[in-house]
């Protein structure tokens, strides 16, 4: 079983912020790969369904970016997921809007919901798929990850998450490397 979790905040003030862009590649896979709808488990909404012949959980911890690592490893633990089978959606600053990466065995860059992550799972190899949001061009970075995507941004936002939905799929049928060398912009 290979676990997608994206990382985000529940509720609704925070549907369409940058921040939440984890928690919107997961539903755009839902919605591509028809999953059942999600219900609560270890502090995480999930989906078990399938894309192609594997059997994927879909995540969204519901205990704030900042502690995701809890319910993380509540769900490797009770489905008994190997850290090469996991992967984590999150934002990332350091890239434009709409670049995308995938990597492994780095340090969570300042992202708190991945700090959590790597304290709660005692390593740093497993699988992350870092979505660009941006920098800010001034003021404060809390603010601009809390804000919401732009209207120009907006529109070109199911691009990105279909983008997202094709790299998750590569990484599922063909794991991280494959979905890496395919996805992975160039200079990002």
């Amino acid at each position: 079983m290979k676990l997608i979790v994206g990382l985000g905040n529940p509720g609704q003030k925070y549907i369409m912020n940058r921040h939440n862009i984890g928690f919107m590649g997961v539903d755009a896979l839902a919605q591509a790969f028809a999953f059942p709808p999600f219900k609560s488990e270890k502090k995480a909404l999930t989906s078990k369904g399938r894309i192609g012949d594997n059997s994927v959980l879909l995540a969204k911890p519901q205990t704030y970016m900042n502690n995701s690592g809890e319910s993380v490893r509540a769900l490797l633990d009770y489905y008994k997921v190997e850290l090469q089978d996991l992967l984590v959606l999150h934002d990332e600053v350091e890239f434009p809007y709409s670049i995308m990466k995938f990597q492994q065995n780095r340090g969570h860059a300042g992202q708190n919901g991945v700090r959590d992550i790597h304290t709660h799972l005692g390593t740093n190899k497993y699988g992350r798929l870092r979505l660009g949001v941006g920098r800010p061009s001034r003021g404060d970075m809390a603010s601009h990850v809390l804000s919401n995507f732009s209207k120009e941004e907006e529109k070109t936002l199911t691009d990105y998450l279909n983008n997202i939905v094709d790299g998750v799929e590569a990484f599922v049928k063909h794991g991280l490397n494959s979905a890496a060398n395919e996805f992975n912009n160039p200079g990002s």
